[in-house]
């Protein structure tokens, strides 16, 4: 074996020759061609025939595979038929030592791992495999035109790009798609699993847009629940704004899901409102309620839910049902057409227009597919409907829908939640990058919180702020778990958000809430979770260059 060419790990050829020895500038290793490629057409999985070195054929579809800048280029054409996914394979020797991390395609629920390969399992985006000494990495560039995965096991390895437009093949007509872009990196000197891994979250994103200075503040979701009015707001702002000691970076108040005209069909749902370019009753003005949380010494944040259509709606603007999007009562805008991106765009405009400084969407994913990311197994979403637009593929139309909320905003501050990660990078500033925490019970705070913000730290400040969600302060929930959960995310360098009961809130819970926020305040390294390798909810941290012992 020619030593030129290949590398090894512990003695093992990893990949049988799946990437070079020789690096690019930035660390990436070349990936070699595959050893097979397939497509999914209307009539079902096909082989392709190699016609070149670098392109595979059947009848008038083609597929390219050139290494450019670095990185292995998939490029497709399929005139005629409509193309469901584009599917790679390579012979992959797993090493039955080592264990495989892979990501999720939204959100985390709580059960991102190491674990050992099993190529039953879809890996969305990338995966971080560690072996003894050794860390490889293997992923595909954020912002693609497909929605991806990779399977591992069995002796080979597998990337599947998602082409379809909905449930069905997208009609690409003459135009030739960009499906992904894939990228590799192995672990340099003296550098662990972890940094390996922040590396390589590095160079699938080239340009993250972040805030100018760290977030932080509060929101009313989990002592609200959505049952919220201007009066609460300004209550809960006031009482917070007393601890806040850094006027160079004043806090967030941000307005959570409750305060927008309810739906008459729905009356009440605070989840799903009819008109979020007006308030409801408990509400009246925002630019006033903006004006008055800034006076409060906070500065004003706004959640909205994008793609919420009115009761009154024309079927022609909407989504067509499918399971998980399964009524009319709940209208889905379809952001493949024109007037609803152009309606989104000015809703979007005038909470800047109002005063927000920082505007949470969220459900856009969920509304889109009809799915949570932790039903996501079998398919993303459900087989045989199709956007307004098929011409493009779900990951293109939702790129539009992200970039068109980023012109609206302006340089308001975005916060996307059950945002396609990969995609929300270097688009949004913020990113939720796990499931509800809760004011209610510790164990859903652990399950989502820690076990998200161990092992998508990786992601924070290489995609977006990675904001693992809320302190729930309530008295529900156990103080003494609370104020760990707060010091981790205080200390962490990423988004600290609070939602403070009152009758939680006493002088203890005071002097530590001045005390992280100062501290959230502050630009601070990023939090190493040191035994992540072993612990879905890790307990020993690195925090600012101290070693911390959490009592999960």
């Amino acid at each position: 074996m020619d030593r030129r060419n290949f590398i090894y790990t512990s003695g093992t050829a990893l990949a049988s020759l799946i990437f070079t020895e020789r690096l690019t500038a930035d660390n990436t290793h070349l990936v070699h061609l595959p050893s097979a490629v397939y497509i999914t057409l209307t009539d079902g999985l096909h082989h392709l025939a190699k016609i070149k070195s670098d392109t595979w054929a059947l009848k008038d579809v083609w597929v390219k595979i050139t290494h450019n800048n670095g990185a292995l280029e998939v490029k497709v054409s399929s005139p005629e038929f409509p193309l469901s996914n584009i599917i790679l394979d390579w012979h992959y020797e797993t090493p039955t030592s080592s264990k495989v991390l892979g990501d999720h395609w939204e959100r985390s629920y709580g059960d991102l791992r190491f674990e050992p390969a099993n190529f039953n399992r879809k890996m969305p985006w990338y995966f971080v495999q560690h072996n003894k000494n050794s860390t490889t990495c293997f992923g595909v560039k954020t912002g693609c035109n497909s929605i991806c995965y990779w399977q591992l096991g069995d002796g080979k390895m597998r990337l599947t790009m998602d082409t379809r437009n909905g449930g069905n093949g997208v009609n690409l007509a003459e135009r030739v798609l960009t499906a992904a872009e894939i990228i590799a990196t192995q672990n340099i000197t003296n550098e662990n699993t972890f940094y390996a891994a922040r590396r390589f979250c590095s160079l699938m994103c080239h340009k993250p847009r972040l805030p100018e200075k760290p977030i932080y503040g509060i929101n009313d979701w989990y002592i609200t629940y959505g049952m919220n009015s201007a009066d609460i707001i300004i209550n809960h702002t006031q009482r917070m704004a007393e601890l806040v000691t850094d006027t160079g970076n004043r806090p967030f108040s941000v307005v959570d899901s409750g305060w927008a005209k309810y739906s008459p069909l729905l009356p009440g749902d605070c989840c799903w409102q009819d008109d979020f370019s007006r308030p409801n009753e408990h509400f009246k003005d925002m630019h006033l309620l903006a004006d008055n949380i800034k006076k409060s010494g906070m500065r004003p944040g706004l959640w909205t839910r994008p793609l919420c259509g009115a009761h009154n709606d024309k079927k022609s603007k909407l989504l067509p049902l499918i399971d998980g999007r399964n009524t009319y009562q709940k209208p889905v805008l379809d952001p493949s057409i024109p007037e609803n991106l152009n309606q989104i765009k000015n809703t979007i405009s005038l909470y800047k227009e109002w005063g927000y400084g920082l505007i949470k969407h969220d459900f856009t994913t969920f509304d889109i597919l009809g799915k949570w990311g932790s039903n996501m197994d079998s398919d993303i979403t459900t087989p045989g409907w199709n956007f307004n637009d098929k011409s493009k593929t779900t990951a293109e139309i939702i790129l539009n829908l992200y970039h068109t909320i980023r012109e609206g905003a302006g340089d308001t501050y975005l916060l996307g939640c059950n945002t396609l990660s990969h995609l929300s990078a270097g688009i949004f500033e913020i990113n939720r990058i796990g499931d509800d925490t809760s004011g209610k019970e510790w164990d859903r705070t652990k399950k989502m919180g820690v076990n998200t913000l161990g092992f998508r730290m990786i992601q924070h400040g290489n995609f977006y702020a990675a904001d693992g969600d809320c302190v729930g302060l309530t008295t529900a929930v156990p103080w003494e778990k609370n104020k760990q959960w707060m010091q981790l995310l205080a200390l962490s360098g990423t988004p600290l958000f609070i939602s403070a009961q009152a009758e939680a809130t006493g002088p203890w819970q005071k002097t530590f809430i001045k005390q992280c926020f100062a501290t959230a305040a502050q630009k601070l390294p990023v939090a190493e979770p040191l035994d992540w390798l072993t612990h879905q909810w890790p307990k020993k941290w690195k925090l600012n260059g101290k070693i911390v012992d959490f009592n999960w």
